[in-house]
C-alpha cells in the first residue's frame, strides 16, 4: 500500500468519526488529495450522514475529484 492509499484510507475512516468537524477536516484532505479511490466512501456520506454540511462538502469534494479524473 503506496504512502497516499494510506492517508486516503485513514481520511476515510475518518468519515465516520462522531464529530462533524472531524468527518468535515477529512473531507477537506480527501478533495485536496484529488484521489478517485475516494469517491464512493464520500458518495456514501453524501447520501448518508445527518449533517447537512457534511453532506453538501462531501458532494462539492467528490464533484470536484471526478471532474479532476475528467480532465486526465
Amino acid at each position: 500500500m503506496s504512502v497516499n492509499e494510506k492517508i486516503v484510507a485513514y481520511h476515510v475512516a475518518r468519515l465516520k468519526d462522531r464529530s462533524a468537524e472531524i468527518r468535515l477536516k477529512s473531507i477537506h484532505e480527501l478533495a485536496e488529495l484529488g484521489d478517485p479511490a475516494a469517491l464512493d466512501a464520500l458518495q456514501q456520506t453524501f447520501r448518508t450522514d445527518e449533517n447537512l454540511e457534511v453532506r453538501k462538502a462531501a458532494q462539492e469534494a467528490g464533484r470536484a475529484i471526478f471532474l479532476k479524473t475528467q480532465r486526465k
